[in-house]
This record gives structure tokens, sequence and C-alpha cells, in this order.
């Protein structure tokens, strides 16, 4: 999601840098993602602390973590979230610091808090996959955070809280695109985007945020306003409970 994509070497670039173009010139984009970041780091590191500081009333904040939210507090790299889907938490030393580990989507609704004090809207992303046509088959992908995701938005029951299934809509397009397609978008590993995919994911986000109910996704312009005739597909059902 973030400017420049991640690491070094062969250029990458994050879907956030394209969701400028799908609305009108009446919204501004802000991409405050970073790379290598999961829904811990990113609040131990005071950063959406720091998005709420210059967030004003009626703004939308689009949350998406997941891919570095994973593995073992045995061995900390400092993004690994405390396994469960609750109020759970492990206690964990980090740098030679004791830190109490929250749950992912313990870190999302509070995150969410923090800027529906502010009067904004939220909207709580599943986690793009990565490639899954790099085998030569485009196959589904599924993990425990496109859950926790909506759970968080569920949890939380608030009219300012969405949902966008990030992830459902970007496996849809990429089988539609189909391997030699998707596989010449990840220039550099599995998991980072070159330009062309980044537009793709940007495009799969503004599909899930047309196919729901927010005011955001009624105001979206330009090129994507064709989405659903074109390779991404139609919209996908989601449980009825949570808005999108």
């Amino acid at each position: 999601m973030a400017k420049g994509g991640g690491g070094s070497g062969i250029p990458t670039e994050g879907w956030g840098e394209y969701l400028q173009y799908s609305f009108g010139s009446e919204y501004v984009v802000r991409n405050a993602a970073i790379g290598g970041r999961s829904a811990r780091s990113f609040t131990r590191e005071g950063r959406f602390a720091a998005v709420a500081d210059v967030v004003n009333p009626g703004d939308w904040v689009v949350i998406e973590f997941g891919h570095n939210d994973g593995g073992s507090l045995s061995t900390d790299n400092g993004r690994t979230d405390c396994p469960g889907d609750g109020d759970q938490t492990c206690e964990t030393t980090y740098n030679g610091v004791q830190e109490t580990v929250l749950t992912y989507p313990a870190y999302y609704k509070n995150a969410a808090k923090l800027f529906l004090e502010k009067g904004a809207k939220v909207i709580l992303n599943s986690p793009t996959p990565n490639n899954i046509c790099e085998t030569g088959t485009c196959v589904d992908d599924v993990s425990r955070f496109d859950y926790y995701a909506w759970l968080a938005a569920a949890q939380l029951a608030s009219p300012s809280v969405f949902h966008v299934p990030h992830k459902a809509y970007a496996v849809q397009v990429m089988k539609n695109l189909g391997p030699s397609t998707v596989n010449a978008g990840y220039p550099k590993d599995h998991t980072h985007t070159g330009a062309y995919m980044a537009d793709v994911m940007a495009g799969s986000f503004v599909l899930g945020l047309k196919c729901g109910t927010s005011a955001l996704g009624a105001a979206v312009k330009n090129s994507t306003e064709s989405l659903t005739t074109s390779i991404y597909g139609p919209c996908i059902p989601q449980n009825s409970t949570v808005p999108i």
C-alpha cells in the first residue's frame, strides 16, 4: 500500500498511490502507509496517533494490515500480533523493552476509535493477498486476517465504520487477468507489486467500495466507475450484519 512499495532494488509501488485517481477534485487522498509494518508496529511507533492528529471531521480513514502481522513471538520481530480474535494479550520483550502485545482485531479497533473520536469515518480492510498465480495457476487465498478485519468492524458496530473484503476482490481480478499478466506484475517477489498490479489492487478496493453502502463508494468517479463491467468482475456478497 505504501509509496514506493517495499524493499530496495527492483522498483515496486503500493496501491495507495493510485487511489486518488478514483475520486473527484473534492477529495484529497493522503497515503500514510509505511512499508514493512503491522498493525502492532504502526501502533507502537505512534503512526496511528500521528494520522489522527491531522484528521478532520468528515474525513475517511482506510486501514489495511495483515502481511506482517503473523509469525511467532518466540523470536519477536516487533511486528507479530498476539494470537486470538478478542482481548487476548501476550507479553514479550522487543529491543530490550517489555511490551504487552494485543491481537490484530484489537489493534484495528483501537485505531478506529482514535479516528471516530475525531469525527472521521473508518474503513477496515482485509489485506490484499500475495501473488496467487506464481505457480502458474491462480488459486484462492484466505487467511485469519480476512475474518479478523471483518470481525473488528462488526464488534465496533458503528454507523461510521465499514468493512471492505479487499482480498476477495483482489483474488477475483487476479483470476480474471490470469497467471502471465499477474506474474509480470510482481517484478521482485510474491508480495510487492509493480506499478500495473498496484493500480489493479487499487481498482479492486474501489470496486469493493462501489459494491458497498458507504458514501465514499458512491463518490467514486472517473474510469473506475465502470469497474463492474471490466476485468474486476461482479460484486461479492458479504455478511449483511456489517456495513460495507
